[in-house]
């Protein structure tokens, strides 16, 4: 990467950490995913009392190998949401119990210049659980989800991160998987049902925030 584009969203970031911390959030900067994982080990876990955590789908946090780390704490009992193998009838009773964890780590669909989260999502489990239930939330952020406005976040969501990951998982038939764009369908396996907008974080420093120098996830 060249220095000058490394420079170019180092502004920006700095820009973004400083509206989310005028809004609650607790935020970090890290330059590459090697880092933001570190600075979640060394400065963030350390103050946290964590015996059981979760996690809801995220290609940015997968990025970190924080979720790799936390399998390695026999203290923390890790809720598996993903687990491979296991009836969907289970996940989905392991993603309600993962609304009463400790700390749930995640990403989000976009992140404002004014310092809004803005997020869409199929189920309600990330979006639930960010809003309210586990005592700490955990995003790791990409400097390409960082837009200038709600509706410039909600524009990219519909036009791109969504059909995106329609694309990704297998087996899903909803039509943008076949067109690239939005339909606003009916499908059963619709994954654009909820919307939320997080403008603070309540109580503050709840959520916590690292973002990075690194185009990650969609």
């Amino acid at each position: 990467m060249d220095t000058w584009q490394t420079a170019f969203w180092q502004l920006r970031l700095a820009q973004c950490k400083s509206a989310l911390e005028k809004n609650h959030f607790e935020v970090f900067i890290a330059q590459h995913c090697d880092e933001a994982r570190t600075l979640f080990l060394d400065a963030i876990l350390p103050k946290l009392t964590v015996r059981s955590a979760s996690w809801a789908d995220s290609m940015s946090l997968h990025a970190t190998a924080i979720l790799d780390a936390l399998r390695q704490m026999p203290s923390i009992n890790l809720i598996e949401t993903f687990a491979p193998g296991v009836p969907r009838e289970e996940l989905i009773e392991r993603r309600r119990q993962a609304l009463l964890v400790d700390l749930f780590l995640t990403g989000t669909n976009a992140v404002t210049e004014t310092g809004e989260l803005v997020n869409l999502d199929m189920i309600g489990n990330r979006v639930g659980a960010i809003t309210f239930g586990p005592r700490t939330v955990v995003l790791v952020i990409g400097r390409n989800k960082l837009v200038q406005t709600v509706q410039h976040a909600m524009d990219r969501i519909k036009s791109y991160s969504a059909p995106m990951n329609a694309i990704r998982h297998t087996g899903w038939k909803m039509p943008c998987v076949k067109t690239s764009f939005c339909m606003d369908c009916n499908s059963p396996d619709r994954i654009c049902n909820t919307w939320t907008i997080t403008q603070k974080s309540h109580p503050k420093g709840r959520i916590k925030i690292i973002l990075v120098n690194e185009d990650l996830g969609l």
